[in-house]
């Protein structure tokens, strides 16, 4: 591991793994910077290696080479802070002072390594506190006793000397200062791996959130993807109307062609009879035979060969009232806005129902757990159905007991995708969805994402809500009796759905899932009876 330079280190010069100046940096593939040691120490018992900092993996291991480049910037940089450090000299040289190594706390003097030397060998003298030179000699004697500070009081956190304990700090607690040097670089190396956890957290979140804006990029794509087929119907749709328009204007058309070739007809034969009974009439009115006139108007024998019907006024259809209807394009477009918009209709349904009726497929059996739920509610012996019983039950001690009014399922999910449904009718308040396995049983907390619940909620008997951060209010047209809940862990995907209607309630998108989920339920308070119904697990599966 590398060791630092000093507090003034520029951040880009600071490997992320120990948080120091580089030491022999070496470069990934990716184009990330590490110290060598620490990179191998990262890669080592591993089979997969990959970038620390950017996660990215390599095929292979890497062959690392040092960063010339870079380590003469290190090092450019670390004599640059040192430019301004001044020199211990001896304090027994006498012409040149040479540059001193040890300090003696005892004797208050620096040493060079030729002054040093009886410091080594004279058993008096190798009692003696010695140090690495310093300029600053008083910080390490104590003031008031001109003694070295050997001992560190945990007390008044203060360095003290030997004789400071017999004195003020006798019954305080002290310690060499070694000792309590010790436990401190312990603490800064626990500080120093926590902060290296941290950054670690903090790229996986990263991660997550990438994940999760190529999740939700996924998701659009197939919603556009579901609309431009649903457009594409649609279009269809409209172009089959017009064309069975056109044709029905065609064939309406024809229709009103035959019609008026058929009255045309009949009213030339008309003509053409009247116009033979009009000359029988003119002649009659011309005739001598006085005899046989009076006989066609008033017959007296039956062999005439003439009566009168054939020469009264000869019947005819009213034919003002009969006419060729000149609005067919009228009717035709009414006819075909009414099949038009029994087409949306049908494929706005189509689209309601797709969602709900997929998510069918993936139905799984899902049973009540007794030892995650609180004392108040009351399960049926099937786990099928829970309520609040107003009364706390004296149940076992269990770790996974919920402290709120709420019980979770017997079955867990980590991947896959799974679907239920629940009968809500009659209630005013209630909480569904699912948790992960993880969550705070002990705490009333808030159900949202982040504490581990997605579940949509009833309030007051007509407030909906998704309960997010903060809580999305939910427009319905009608009050759900069944909801259904379906998961799709891998996607990150949880909706809802009224089972009555088909149709669709809320979804949260984008979610990242890491543990098991379970169906969560909540029946609410009991409210003097006003929400006594139980949420009933509906049978999907045969």
């Amino acid at each position: 591991m590398a060791s630092s330079s000093g507090p003034a280190l520029n951040e880009e010069l600071l490997c992320s793994i120990c948080l120091e100046v580089f030491t022999d940096p070496v470069t990934t593939p990716c184009g990330h910077n590490f110290c060598r040691t620490c990179l191998s120490k990262c890669w080592t018992n591993t089979q997969t290696c990959f970038c620390p900092l950017c996660k990215d993996t390599f095929s292979k291991r890497p062959d690392l080479k040092i960063n010339t480049t870079l380590r003469e910037v290190v090092q450019h940089f670390k004599e640059k802070l040192n430019l301004g450090e001044s020199e211990v000299f001896c304090d027994i040289c006498d012409e040149r002072k040479q540059k001193a190594v040890k300090t003696c706390l005892t004797c208050q003097s620096s040493y060079c390594v030729s002054h040093l030397e009886p410091h080594r060998r004279v058993p008096r003298l190798k009692k003696h506190k010695l140090i690495n030179a310093v300029e600053n000699l008083e910080d390490y004697i104590c003031q008031k006793h001109e003694r070295p500070l050997e001992l560190f009081c945990r007390d008044d956190q203060t360095c003290v000397c030997l004789f400071c304990t017999e004195g003020e700090h006798r019954t305080h607690n002290t310690v060499p200062i070694e000792e309590e040097s010790r436990e401190k670089k312990n603490q800064l190396v626990q500080t120093q791996t926590d902060v290296y956890q941290t950054i670690q957290d903090r790229m996986k979140k990263i991660q997550e959130i990438k994940h999760s804006v190529e999740m939700r990029k996924r998701n659009t794509e197939k919603e556009k993807s579901s609309s431009v087929e649903l457009f594409t119907d649609l279009i269809r749709s409209i172009e089959r109307c017009q064309s069975e328009q056109l044709k029905m204007m065609e064939e309406q058309q024809k229709a009103a062609e035959k019609q008026a070739e058929d009255l045309i007809k009949e009213l030339e034969q008309e003509i053409t009879e009247l116009k033979r009974r009009n000359t029988e009439l003119e002649q009659l009115s011309h005739t001598d035979d006085h005899l046989k006139l009076l006989q066609i108007f008033y017959p007296l024998s039956l062999s005439l060969s003439l009566s009168l019907s054939l020469y009264s006024r000869p019947h005819s259809k009213n034919w003002t009232e009969i006419r060729i209807d000149s609005d067919v394009n009228v009717i035709s477009l009414i006819i075909a806005l009414t099949e038009l918009k029994k087409t949306l209709e049908t494929l706005n349904e189509k689209l309601r129902q797709t969602g709900l009726t997929w998510a069918q497929k993936f139905a799984v059996d899902v049973t009540l757990d007794p030892d995650t739920a609180n004392p108040y509610l009351i399960l049926s012996e099937d786990g099928k159905q829970v309520s609040h019983g107003d009364i706390r039950r004296n149940v076992p001690e269990n770790p996974k007991r919920f402290e709120a009014i709420c019980v979770l399922a017997k079955q867990g999910f980590s991947s896959g995708r799974f679907y239920y449904e629940v009968l809500v009718k009659g209630k005013t308040e209630w909480d569904l969805g699912v948790a992960r396995e993880s969550i705070n049983r002990k705490e009333v907390i808030r159900l949202r994402p982040d504490n581990g619940f997605w579940t949509v909620a009833l309030r007051n008997e007509n407030e909906y809500l998704a309960c997010e951060s903060p809580p999305v209010s939910l427009s319905l047209r009608v009050k759900p009796e069944k909801v259904g809940v379906f998961v799709d862990y891998e996607e990150g995907l949880v909706s809802f759905y009224d089972v009555e209607s088909r149709s669709h309630l809320y979804s949260f998108t984008g979610q990242t899932f890491t543990e098991k989920l379970y169906p969560f339920f909540s029946p609410g308070d009991n409210d003097e009876g006003k929400n006594s119904n139980p949420l009933i697990i509906s049978p999907l599966l045969d």
